[in-house]
């Protein structure tokens, strides 16, 4: 999935056969036939659709109309449209960053999710429903903040520690996914989380793996997650960010962020 701003112009994977002026595109609301919006490509990219929701594209040509398989285009509400501490009555909370009016220190959107795209693929292993926050609210739409450099750095993650089984193949990850988008309100309830936590931007997420295939999940599992994060910081340091290892009370997992600099903690 890739994730624009209504409008936003975006790269996007398309390879012709036809020439330019042959082909049209239109842009489809997921589980609707008619489309939304048309789309232009420009010097290789292509406009987002002008409203918030999740779109798969089209090729038009006088053969009929043709949906781009295997990628899904999510349009952001902008944060702009946030009121006071809610969006269209989700409450949210308000972000340090509108105090200090700084732009870095807030989402550029927000995922407005209706209830059936929950289980939307975001990445191989994550679905929309991984960073729905866990709080008590429950009406429909909910909103999400997603950072796709979170999503690489996890799938990279992953990738590796897959590498670790199977010979010449890559043996497959089953992921728990403790957390990840928190609402800035929802995360001053949760016990020992930080102020700044990254969960509210949508760049963090809490994770278990049973690394070691030893079906279960304990403090061994963690550190060989740490290893495989430290693996993959180092062959793509643009995904640096932090790495904290929670291995008490019975349920260990492992927090990992795209922040853009080096952090390590153990909780």
């Amino acid at each position: 999935m890739r994730f624009a701003l209504p409008g936003e112009r975006v790269q996007f994977p398309i390879e012709l056969r036809d020439r330019p002026n042959a082909v049209s595109f239109e842009w489809i609301p997921l589980g609707e036939l008619a489309p939304l919006d048309s789309a232009r490509v420009v010097a290789g990219t292509i406009n987002a659709p002008t409203h918030p929701g999740f779109y798969r594209l089209a090729v038009v040509n006088h053969g009929g109309r043709t949906i781009v398989d295997g990628m899904t285009l999510a349009v952001m509400v902008p944060f702009s449209d946030k009121q006071g501490s809610s969006l269209n009555g989700y409450k949210i909370g308000f972000y340090r960053g509108e105090k200090w009016g700084l732009e870095s220190e807030r989402p550029r959107g927000f995922l407005q999710i209706a209830e059936p795209h929950a289980e939307l693929p975001l990445s191989e292993h994550m679905t929309v429903a991984d960073f729905l926050t866990h709080d008590a609210q429950t009406a429909w739409p909910r909103y999400a903040a997603v950072d796709g450099r979170l999503l690489d750095k996890l799938e990279l993650v992953f990738s590796e520690i897959a590498s670790w089984h199977g010979g010449d193949g890559r043996a497959p990850v089953d992921v728990d996914v403790h957390s990840g988008f928190r609402t800035p309100l929802h995360n001053r309830r949760v016990r020992r989380a930080a102020g700044d936590s990254r969960h509210q931007f949508g760049d963090a997420a809490d994770i278990a793996v049973d690394a070691n295939r030893d079906s279960r999940i304990d403090a061994k599992d963690i550190r060989l997650i740490e290893l495989a994060v430290e693996i993959v910081e180092r062959r793509f340091p643009d995904l640096r960010g932090g790495l904290g290892a929670y291995t008490r009370n019975g349920s260990p997992y492992a927090h990992i962020d795209a922040r853009g600099t080096r952090a390590r903690w153990r909780g």
